[in-house]
């Protein structure tokens, strides 16, 4: 097949279109996301599938330390920002809301790099820094 202008167009578009849809959200940042989604609605189980087997203690620890309150995330987002070694390195923004009834305490999600491993054929939260 002999390349010309005619035939790239058609191809380029369908090469725009699956680079789109690569950049909207990374496997390694959703994971993240959906931990801190699974710990504000309290799905303890949900929280030790998106955990590393080195992590589940800790995400024992974390499920715990929010089950006495309501818990909302609000305005949430996470991304790449790089690698180390093994982990996929994750920053977030937004916060959690913790309202422990007379009292709200907010923590921000910028606070921390959370760091992602790629366990069992899928990405899976693995601490913090």
């Amino acid at each position: 097949m002999k390349i010309t202008a005619r035939n790239i167009m058609p191809v380029s578009i369908i090469l725009s279109g699956l680079l789109a849809g690569c950049v909207s959200g990374s496997p390694a940042a959703n994971s993240i996301m959906a931990y801190l989604q699974a710990i504000a609605s309290r799905d303890e189980n949900q929280v030790s599938v998106l955990s590393c087997s080195a992590w589940e203690a800790q995400a024992k620890t974390d499920f715990e330390s929010f089950s006495a309150v309501t818990v909302d995330i609000e305005n949430a987002s996470c991304s790449e920002t790089g690698k180390d070694g093994d982990y996929m390195l994750v920053s977030c923004k937004g916060k959690i809301v913790a309202n422990y009834g007379n009292e709200v305490l907010e923590i921000d999600l910028a606070d921390r790099t959370y760091q992602a491993l790629y366990e069992g054929g899928e990405w899976r939260m693995c601490g913090y820094r």
